[in-house]
């Protein structure tokens, strides 16, 4: 068994440490590595994509770099390989080496993050939400918090931040959304409290098979002791017991609205918020600051965000929603506002029970317009239980949807697929979305 204090010997040995990809995480990887002293060997398949400053940083610190086709002798002399988020590990397994240890950038930054509590967050979905809910709570209780991991900011930020300025605020608890992405190359990453919102079908054009994608997710418990937490959704409670989770379970009620005032619609985000109390009461949080800290909450950006309300009808973008069960949770949600539904949907699917959906659906979505990718998906699974259109780019289908929509109607983006067929990210799509909604007269 790898523990974190294998990786951290490799380091002082100066082993050569390869990353991949010029993300943010891989950028953050490849100061703190070098801060540290260690050998960096840089990949990167698409040298058009970095970022100038950081090419300019490459060359200066005279890091080697292969950019184009990953080859087997390009990793012949790697001893740490961190890969990138955004890429399955099993397409490097044939090039690396037998001694190379594959580990994430989030574990290997917590080395230098001075044994600091960790308060992770995995799921399929709401993970994004959860996150920034646990901080504001910690946050009103008047505990100093870093935030990032899958959210935004890696880990590594915070701990360069911290070698080259020991006096700057050392964090109190380290909040992190972890992916499955993540988790899957965390060897020894300990959170004293994690929770798992839920687990559905996700990302299996990535993992091989839902169980190596539960698996992943498990990674997040697999090396806490009895004297940690482990928060997990009822209905996927019973993975205490089929991973011999050793830390404390938790089963939130997903069910109970504790915060009913708050701007966060849907009774998924009160889920959210009641895992988020669980996790947090555990670092000393009173019910009362996070009461607050939920009543000042604010619709998260690309999640059920209200963009405007034009002539009667709401427009909502949930370009965040990349998953069939993320789009049951916005259906629902939308629904509970009183919204008859239209909606947006199409991009590159990653699996998932479409004929699943039906009844959920029904009664609730009143006409579905299709774009982008994957119509030969969609169409032959609903048309028979839904009008149905399609339109190839997404301002065509909005401009329909808006021409058939009365007031009271929301027009709904959540495409249940990734970007990738049309936009770099999910970001961008809800750019494009927000600019032609506002572009409306």
């Amino acid at each position: 068994m790898i523990t974190l204090q294998d990786i951290k010997q490799k380091l002082d040995n100066k082993c050569t440490v390869h990353i991949v990809g010029g993300g943010a995480s891989g950028r953050a990887a490849v100061r703190l590595m070098l801060k540290i002293g260690a050998p960096v060997v840089f990949h990167e398949q698409k040298e058009e994509n970095l970022q100038p400053d950081f090419k300019e940083f490459l060359i200066k610190n005279a890091v080697p770099c292969f950019f184009g086709e990953h080859k087997k002798e390009h990793f012949a002399d790697c001893d740490i390989f961190i890969p990138s988020p955004g890429a399955a590990l099993s397409q490097f397994q044939a090039f690396l080496p037998e001694k190379a240890l594959a580990v994430s950038e989030t574990e290997i930054a917590y080395l230098f993050c001075e044994n600091v509590p960790i308060l992770g967050i995995t799921g399929t979905s709401g993970k994004t939400t959860t996150t920034t809910i646990c901080s504001e709570m910690l946050k009103e209780q008047g505990l100093h918090v870093f935030t990032g991991g899958n959210i935004g900011t890696p880990l590594s930020v915070y701990a360069l931040e911290r070698l080259e300025n020991p006096d700057s605020t050392k964090a109190d608890v380290l909040v992190l959304e972890l992916s499955s992405f993540q988790l899957q190359t965390c060897n020894a990453l300990k959170a004293h409290v994690g929770i798992c919102l839920n687990i559905s079908p996700n990302h299996l054009d990535y993992h091989a098979d839902m169980k190596e994608y539960t698996d992943a997710k498990m990674n997040l418990f697999a090396h806490q002791t009895e004297e940690d937490f482990a928060v997990l959704g009822e209905d996927i409670a019973y993975l205490a017991k089929e991973y011999a989770f050793k830390a404390k379970t938790v089963v939130f009620d997903a069910e109970k609205r504790s915060f009913p005032d708050t701007k966060l619609i849907g009774q998924h985000n009160q889920a959210n918020a009641e895992a988020a109390w669980q996790a947090c009461r555990i670092f000393g949080v009173s019910f009362e600051n996070a009461r607050k800290a939920m009543e000042k909450m604010q619709p998260m950006k690309n999640r059920l965000e209200l963009v405007r309300e034009l002539n009667g009808v709401v427009y909502i973008n949930d370009t965040k929603c990349t998953t069939i069960s993320a789009l049951e949770v916005a259906v629902k949600a939308v629904h509970e506002e009183g919204h008859p539904i239209i909606l947006l949907a199409g991009g590159k699917f990653k699996g998932g029970d479409l004929e699943g959906i039906i009844p959920l659906m029904q009664g609730k979505v009143k006409h579905i317009a299709l774009y982008g990718g994957s119509r030969e998906i969609f169409e032959p699974a609903w048309k028979d239980f839904f009008s149905i259109s399609y339109d190839e780019k997404m301002a065509d289908a909005l401009k329909r949807a808006k021409n058939m929509a009365i007031a009271n109607d929301a027009v709904l983006l959540a495409p249940a697929t990734s970007s990738f067929d049309q936009y770099k990210n999910y970001e961008e799509r809800g750019k494009d979305f927000i600019g032609i909604v506002k572009s409306f007269a």
